[in-house]
């Protein structure tokens, strides 16, 4: 086809005839004939669920770590007494208080991300409520405005347990501001708590909609809500309020553990329900014969409930997973067409790097050892083993379905080639001190969360870094060790230690807590054992109160940074001295030990 061509000589004699034709500079002023704003940006409802949804994406970038960065690291646990850093890794550790100070980016980054979701949530409430938008129902546009309060509620309760008292901001915001006032962490508690209790009748118990809010999050949150801020009461010696508290916390989780829809997996169930996990031992996908499967060569692994909890498929509510109270959306056809945060990068962020100071034994970046990981955090040895030590080892969490320790040498010259490869000779023990922390930091049991047997998107080029199953925001499991510390710290032991062995009978353990074992440790081990690479333990940490986070930061991190630097006591994250600075016209006061 012949291309017409621009007629250049013309279009500038047309431009000449104009200007010649102006003798003042008004058509330089611009006269649109609309301005997008915020009263008419919206024309419908659908738009304003729009902005919800960019809510849920937010959530599911911050909580799946959609990102990898140190900032996501960090909320993830990095630094806690669950996770410290490779040797490969020593530039971003994030538990040597030499360097960590209030302009420490990881702060006001993460600081930033909840005041953006709160600035999302805002936005909604607002296009709600203008006139011209028509919705189906009024029960559409409550839980519409319900979900949206829900974020925001949310946002409070996280930057309460993380910063203590901030601002509340309720209204969307066009002008600079800098005068903003912080609030005491127990106002932000309660603010949080208004806005969940306020929503509770406009939210359903199920969806059919796999993902979206229902009444047991904001029940759940509730739970944690009064629980966190029984604790913030007693630090301020108001010891009856705190028992209020306390027993709102617990009729909260008594409301999801044992008045609704909620219960634990019990019986094996879901895609892969009757199945084994089993995985090859080689260093290339043609070696992945028949013959060097683990079960072949006398090694099998037996599949159980726990493991079926993160099998891709089996995360919903709507897929008969009866323990799952609210859970990020991932999906694999998604990310191919479009959503490119629609991926766990756990594989790749949390898996071991055996074939970097182990490649004589255990090489490649299969599933036998893990995938295609780079340890950019890795779990200390507390979460490892000291938390299944002793009496604590038989334990279904702690079995090689979940918490594999097995690994066959996968290297045809090496001398435990499909065998299993002994700890002492992972760990390089008599070696030198280099050696041995280069070992034992990059190379550590591989946990079911973080990798799988049969990784999805081979096919289409992918390499074993993602996982691409649903994410738990909300599990049953945790509101019952929610519930069970609210009634430690209510004087019932006896109730705790009921609550903690519904999860250690489901798994199957071979020792049940008594009253007597209650206590903060007790509480934070469970949790180890139940939750790891799923709660953000600096969140649990820091709303224990007290020294609860440094003592055990200094008694379990790997590396002796914060047993030589950590010289001060806090409970909080420090206010990001930007903020701080930035807030001009008040003075906003920094939190205690960070000054």
């Amino acid at each position: 086809m012949k291309r017409k061509k621009i007629n250049y000589q013309l279009v500038l004699l047309l431009s000449f005839l104009l200007l010649a034709g102006c003798n003042d500079t008004d058509f330089l002023t611009e006269k649109p004939k609309t301005f997008y704003t915020v009263d008419n940006a919206f024309s419908t409802s659908e738009q304003v669920d729009q902005v919800v949804i960019g809510c849920y994406a937010h959530i599911r970038s911050m909580f799946a770590m959609g990102e990898e960065n140190n900032t996501f690291f960090v909320f993830s646990g990095n630094g806690t007494d669950m996770y410290d850093v490779a040797t490969i890794r020593r530039g971003q550790r994030f538990n040597d208080y030499g360097i960590i100070t209030p302009s420490s980016g990881e702060f006001n980054n993460n600081y930033s991300h909840w005041y953006q979701l709160i600035a999302k949530a805002n936005l909604a409430l607002y296009a709600a409520e203008l006139p011209h938008i028509v919705w189906g129902s009024e029960e559409d546009k409550a839980y519409t405005t319900a979900q949206a309060r829900f974020f925001r509620a949310f946002c409070y309760r996280n930057l309460g347990e993380l910063y203590g008292g901030v601002p509340i901001v309720t209204e969307i915001t066009t002008t600079p501001r800098y005068d903003f006032e912080r609030t005491t962490r127990i106002q932000t508690y309660q603010f949080a708590i208004d806005e969940m209790e306020a929503i509770l009748n406009d939210l359903p118990e199920t969806t059919p909609v796999a993902g979206r809010l229902v009444k047991g999050a904001a029940q759940h949150n509730l739970c944690q809500l009064y629980l966190a801020k029984g604790i913030a009461l007693e630090e301020e010696g108001q010891s009856a309020e705190a028992k209020t508290a306390y027993g709102k916390a617990i009729g909260y989780g008594n409301d999801v553990i044992d008045g609704s829809v909620y219960s634990l997996m019990t019986e094996r169930f879901g895609t892969r329900k009757d199945e084994n996990p089993d995985f090859y031992f080689a260093t290339s996908e043609a070696q992945q014969t028949p013959n060097r499967l683990y079960s072949a060569a006398g090694y099998p692994i037996e599949g159980n409930v726990y493991w079926d909890l993160f099998q891709e498929g089996n995360q919903d509510y709507q897929s008969g997973n009866k323990e799952a109270i609210w859970v990020a959306q991932i999906d694999y056809e998604a990310f191919k067409a479009e959503d490119g945060m629609s991926r766990l990068i756990y594989s790749r962020v949390y898996g071991p790097v055996f074939r970097d100071p182990l490649s004589t034994h255990l090489n490649g970046t299969l599933e036998d050892v893990g995938g295609r990981g780079i340890v950019q955090m890795m779990p200390t040895m507390y979460t490892r083993d000291a938390i299944y030590e002793g009496k604590w080892e038989n334990d279904m969490r702690n079995s090689e379905a979940v918490f594999r320790r097995t690994f066959l040498g996968n290297v045809e010259s090496s001398e435990y080639f499909g065998k299993p490869v002994p700890w002492n000779v992972i760990y390089k023990e008599g070696q030198s001190q280099d050696a041995i922390d280069a070992a034992v930091t990059q190379c550590f049991p591989v946990s079911c969360k973080i990798t799988t047997d049969k990784y999805t998107g081979l096919a289409d080029g992918q390499n074993r870094s993602n996982l691409y199953r649903d994410e738990y925001l909300i599990r049953l499991p945790e509101t019952i060790l929610l519930r069970a510390e609210a009634k430690m710290r209510n004087g019932d032991n006896t109730g705790a230690a009921s609550d903690i062995n519904l999860l250690r009978s489901r798994a199957k353990c071979e020792y049940m807590v008594q009253a007597s074992d209650v206590n903060v440790n007790l509480i934070l081990d469970e949790r180890a054992r139940e939750l790891v690479y799923e709660e953000k333990r600096w969140n649990t940490l820091l709303r224990m109160g007290g020294t609860v986070a440094v003592d055990r930061i200094k008694e379990y991190a790997y590396w002796d940074d914060p047993r030589a630097t950590l010289t001060k006591n806090f409970n909080l994250w420090p206010i990001p001295q930007i903020v701080i600075d930035t807030n001009k016209d008040i003075v906003m006061a920094q939190n205690p030990g960070w000054n």
